[in-house]
């Protein structure tokens, strides 16, 4: 496949000019999410796989600290933008990467462009250590259900609701408002949920593919995401929706975290 972000590496000669895309709030599970997410993988890695991590990034640096980086770029590339989602319709019941994802133009797409540079040792190692960097954000990226689904209403970022309280949208509740809420998160939010995945659950989750993976989502927005909210104009979220959607936040970043890791060790060193 035909690297399409070599701009990365031309950045002093980088002339063209972009048309600036109207750009919404379609950060998954914020800065502290996509952490927790590259906390659990790095957990999880293969010696050898995080010994040539390091050698990518340098002794110092984690997938954590790099988690967000493919968020930090967008303003200077925004045609990355649309990497980070998948538009499946919400009425859809499967994937058709025609339909959803023209071109690979999308986060499902784009896992598996990085997963074969990533896995290319004869590619550019710069190229490479950027298709981890992606990567590590990606994963994270495509386990939020509302990344992975189309209500015509840019995944959520339009639907306005009153959160405990707080006007929000719906994204930026499933971005960060949920996590926001938990007892702590973070780093120890992180140590708990990898401490509570069983090898069974870690065999589960490593089956299917990157497009299984996202239908898995989907469902969850179907479900949950949409499917419990209430019939008001401004929609009110307290308890209930909290109640309901705080497991699933933190399942879908365990499985991240563990799906993640399960790539990194078959295509690392």
């Amino acid at each position: 496949m035909q690297i399409n972000y070599r701009s990365f590496m031309l950045r002093a000669f980088f002339a063209v000019c972009i048309p600036l895309l109207a750009v919404t709030s379609t950060l998954a599970w914020g800065p502290e999410g996509h952490r927790d997410v590259a906390v659990i993988a790095e957990k999880n890695l293969k010696p050898e796989t995080l010994a040539a991590i390091k050698a990518m990034f340098g002794p110092y640096d984690t997938l954590a600290a790099e988690s967000t980086w493919a968020d930090d770029i967008r303003e200077e590339h925004p045609e990355t933008g649309p990497w980070h989602y998948i538009d499946i319709p919400l009425s859809a019941g499967s994937l058709d990467m025609k339909r959803d994802c023209r071109d690979d133009n999308c986060v499902v797409g784009k896992i598996h462009e990085f997963e074969a540079v990533l896995g290319n040792k004869a590619a550019d190692p710069a190229l490479r250590r950027d298709a981890l960097k992606f990567l590590v954000h990606f994963v994270g990226d495509l386990h939020q259900p509302l990344h992975c689904e189309d209500n015509g209403d840019q995944g959520g970022n339009k639907v306005q609701v009153m959160f405990f309280g707080q006007p929000m949208n719906l994204h930026a509740v499933w971005d960060s408002g949920i996590l926001h809420r938990e007892k702590y998160y973070g780093l120890k939010l992180a140590a708990e949920l990898n401490s509570r995945i069983t090898p069974a659950e870690k065999a589960a989750w490593a089956r299917g593919s990157t497009e299984d993976w996202a239908m898995e989502s989907h469902a969850l927005a179907v479900r949950l995401a949409y499917g419990k909210l209430p019939h008001e104009s401004t929609p009110n979220l307290g308890d209930d929706y909290f109640n309901a959607a705080r497991p699933v936040v933190e399942l879908q970043i365990e499985k991240a975290g563990i799906r993640l890791a399960g790539i990194l060790n078959q295509v690392l060193p």
